[in-house]
């Protein structure tokens, strides 16, 4: 699976938000590069996990609508 682009913005956001949850949580200042770094491993190493669960709610979703519209349908016709 290829890796997953952020852009600056959304990088520099997501490793904000780790430092504020080291600092808010875990009550640990934790320095940029570290926050970085913690993000790329996360991202190397789970990211497929959430975007395959992510896929599969995904198509789970848009069956569900297909069978409730074809029902919509079927009911129409009789």
């Amino acid at each position: 699976m290829a890796l997953i682009k952020f852009s600056d913005e959304e990088k520099k956001l997501i490793v904000g938000r780790i430092q504020a949850y080291f600092r808010e949580e875990l009550h640990q200042e934790l320095g940029g590069f570290d926050a970085e770094f913690l993000f790329d491993f996360f991202a190397e190493q789970m990211g497929a996990y959430f975007y395959n669960r992510a896929l599969y709610d995904a198509v789970s979703y848009t069956h569900l609508r297909a069978h409730e519209t074809e029902a919509d349908l079927v009911c129409r016709l009789l």
